[in-house]
């Protein structure tokens, strides 16, 4: 079971596209969708949604996967229910440049204040990141520093923030995947 989180833009045609390119490694592909507006609510939910969507599974080695703010939920999401996560040009920093965007930005300093101390250290190794170098919203040399150290860093050469074509990364991520 792979789990897919959108970015900021949930109605993007690209998340239905990432949906379909992921069924190449997993037909079960699961799309959770959240407000992105209010991040402590976006939180509980996700949190709460993957849970159980972890806990109905039959499968040993399930996956969350997300693009921008998604990858933001992603990597959180994952760590706490325990799988393994894919980030796509995760947005590190909603707090700095998302304000005016959504309601609440403030609420995500709150949210790293009550998340796990350290939490990418212990979550070192469960993370695959994929950064492009085209990326207009972004500055991803900022989140390769950031997450290097505890995680795999690929650079994609063509593809911009929403990566709306994944296809030439799938083998790596179904390697990801089913090690255990």
């Amino acid at each position: 079971m792979i789990i897919y989180l959108h970015g900021f833009d949930s109605t993007s045609p690209g998340n239905h596209e990432k949906v379909l390119q992921l069924q190449f490694i997993d037909p079960d592909v699961r799309f959770v969708n959240y407000s992105t507006l209010h991040p402590k609510h976006d939180m509980q939910h996700l949190l709460k949604e993957v849970h159980k969507l972890v806990e109905e599974s039959a499968d040993e080695a399930p996956l969350i996967c997300g693009v921008g703010l998604g990858g933001y939920w992603s990597e959180r999401v994952g760590f706490l229910c325990g799988i393994k996560q894919v980030v796509f040009n995760p947005n590190l920093h909603p707090e700095n440049n998302m304000e005016g965007r959504i309601d609440r930005p403030e609420e995500y300093l709150d949210i790293a204040t009550k998340c796990v101390t350290d939490f990418r250290e212990k979550n070192a190794g469960n993370c695959l990141c994929i950064l492009s170098t085209e990326d207009e919203v972004l500055d991803n040399h900022h989140t390769s520093d950031a997450l290097a150290d505890y995680y795999k860093v690929i650079w994609d050469e063509t593809q911009t923030h929403k990566f709306k074509k994944i296809s030439q990364h799938l083998k790596t991520i179904k390697a990801f995947k089913e090690t255990l």
